[in-house]
């Protein structure tokens, strides 16, 4: 049995944080979900944590969903708020002002879908299985399912991952948009680290700026969008870090990013 639902670990600028109850395949319960939520707001508040990777313990899940039985209990008004309990987890993650990686290695199914879709990257193994199987039980996703996979992949995957609830490849949600990459099993976080080192030395402010901007013009008309966009493109010229990477480009050489 897990002694703690997550567990967190740095590496360098890196912060790890692993779901960790790998006897019910990292199954997300009440209790994991607010651990969860504490790990990442104490992420966005630690200036040394520039990415953030997610993870599952152990080799067969990420997260295989929500803990059913727990969930099987609740009555309609603990359900909704079971519902929000996630969904406040989510668009927290969604939200963080750092890059968040899903280094998915393995079922990623229900909440566990939901939980990947809230990170801005997605890297899967080459094993891993993707999908919304609420519908087997009688339910329908709570924690975001619907929505983000509206906005990643499509009405029509949307429609198909909810409905049949059937699980589907990693290549195929590779197809479909649902992840950013695939990759051997034992290359998994080889690739994962790889691109959040990439990450870690990139310019902070520039990252934030990044996430800010595509959030907010997914969520509005295009013309609001471009509007926010110019603002924060105007914003950066008061950095110290675009100063640091405009002059070591012209110096050829490698910038060296504060976060100011």
């Amino acid at each position: 049995m897990s002694d703690t639902p997550v567990s967190v670990a740095d590496q360098g600028a890196i912060r790890r944080i692993t779901v960790n109850r790998p006897d019910k395949l990292n199954a997300l319960n009440a209790a994991t979900l607010d651990a969860l939520l504490e790990a990442f707001e104490a992420a966005a508040g630690d200036p040394a944590v520039r990415v953030v990777v997610l993870t599952g313990a152990g080799p067969k899940a990420f997260v295989a969903g929500a803990d059913i039985a727990e969930m099987s209990a609740l009555s309609a008004v603990e359900g909704r708020d079971f519902s929000l309990r996630g969904q406040r987890l989510m668009r927290r993650i969604e939200t963080l002002p750092k890059p968040v990686i899903a280094m998915v290695n393995g079922f990623a199914l229900g909440g566990g879908l939901e939980l990947a879709m809230a990170c801005h990257l997605r890297i899967a193994s080459d094993n891993a299985k993707v999908g919304q199987p609420e519908i087997n039980l009688g339910l329908i996703p709570g924690f975001g399912g619907s929505q983000r996979l509206l906005r990643l992949a499509g009405r029509a995957a949307a429609l198909e991952l909810c409905l049949l609830g059937a699980p589907i490849s990693a290549e195929r949600a590779y197809q479909l948009g649902i992840v950013n990459k695939v990759v051997p099993a034992d290359a998994l976080e080889a690739e994962t680290l790889q691109w959040a080192e990439q990450l870690a030395q990139a310019a902070p402010l520039a990252l934030r700026g990044n996430l800010d901007v595509i959030h907010v013009g997914g969520e509005c008309a295009i013309e609001e969008g471009l509007q926010y966009e110019s603002a924060q493109f105007g914003l950066m010229f008061s950095t110290e870090d675009m100063r640091e990477g405009t002059r070591a480009f012209l110096e050829r050489r490698k910038p060296q990013f504060a976060g100011r």
